[in-house]
């Protein structure tokens, strides 16, 4: 029989074990166990402290690099070449087949590598 759920509202429950999980990874990997600060998801040492995070209009906190935008935008421009250049590939041989020409037998070697 399964035990009968606990409401976490109840006023003998310390106000400490019904507050919400930090749930940052550690060091460890495992989550963290640091009750969350008030009206914030995190406890006060992973973010959740008055102060903490970037101010507005930080640039430091601005995306740069790997993820920024315009080497995001060149990733996409690359990766959709190379998709149509996959579809002109098979285009191709779907026309060599078609017309009887498939690819040329590859050529034999002897056991040193010469033909």
């Amino acid at each position: 029989m399964p035990a009968p759920a606990v409401d976490s509202t109840a006023p003998w429950i310390p106000p400490l074990y019904r507050a919400r999980c930090c749930g940052a990874r550690t060091r460890s990997g495992a989550p963290c166990r640091g009750a969350a600060v008030r009206g914030k998801r995190r406890c006060r040492m992973h973010g959740g402290a008055a102060g903490s995070g970037a101010q507005p209009g930080n640039r430091n906190a601005e995306t740069h690099g790997y993820w920024g935008a315009a080497v995001r935008a060149e990733r996409m421009r690359v990766a959709a070449l190379l998709a149509a250049g996959g579809r002109v590939l098979a285009a191709l041989a779907a026309r060599a087949d078609e017309a009887g020409g498939g690819p040329a037998s590859p050529a034999r070697h002897d056991r040193h590598g010469f033909s």
